[in-house]
């Protein structure tokens, strides 16, 4: 198992991206960029990607918002190493914009503020209790006026889903280590921390959902 905190995904990063693709198609990507197109801030300065993978999500951000500076948090070190390699192969030139830092929500700093939080397909990782503490912290770190885009799998809709969702946190709970056994409260907690949601985009026979949180 992983020595370093949430750092399990390491074993899977090598082929993550072709098991999205084998099971949900382009449902996940296009969650992604329905948030981003629905809720990133024109003349954003400074972005928090929390738990982005393998970097593909960089491409999106920095295609629409060219200037924005962007911390890329990542507890792997190998996704954290790939979307780094990834970045640098297709997008060379914004390489200095983004810090790409290693370790969970603990290595924010506590005077650091973003316009935006990003945290897609990563909320539904983690058990109830960590999922609060984690949705706290980042919600210090959202400056006044800021925005969190959500990009996740919703609540089953049908019983195939939930069998779907079932084998998925049993296979991520084997060779990741996630601590969540179902889908947690993600919806609750941001609610919890004074946010309210906009729609942004239903997908996967409404398995995959993004949305656009603001302070009410």
């Amino acid at each position: 198992m992983p020595t370093l905190p949430d750092s399990g995904f390491d074993f899977v990063a090598a082929f993550y991206d072709p098991l999205a693709r084998l099971v949900y198609g382009t449902s996940l990507r296009r969650a992604q960029q329905e948030a981003l197109e629905a809720g990133l801030p024109a003349g954003i300065s400074r972005m928090l990607i929390i738990g982005g993978g393998t970097g593909w999500v960089l491409g999106e951000v920095l295609r629409r918002r060219p200037t924005a500076r962007l911390v890329y948090l990542e507890a792997a070190p190998r996704m954290l190493h790939r979307s780094r390699a990834w970045l640098h192969q297709h997008m060379p030139q914004h390489m200095a914009q983004v810090e790409f830092r290693q370790g969970t929500e603990a290595a924010l700093q506590p005077q650091e503020q973003f316009d935006a939080v990003l945290t897609f397909f990563f909320l539904d990782l983690f058990e109830p209790v960590r999922l609060r503490a984690l949705v706290a912290r980042l919600r210090a770190v959202l400056a006044t006026g800021g925005v969190w885009l959500l990009a996740d799998f919703g609540l089953p809709q049908a019983w195939w889903q939930s069998m779907l969702l079932g084998l998925m946190y049993h296979f991520f709970g084997l060779t990741t280590g996630i601590s969540a056994r179902q889908r947690p409260p993600i919806e609750a907690e941001l609610y919890r921390v004074g946010l309210q949601p906009e729609a942004a985009g239903q997908f996967f026979g409404r398995m995959v959902e993004s949305s656009v949180w603001r302070e009410v």
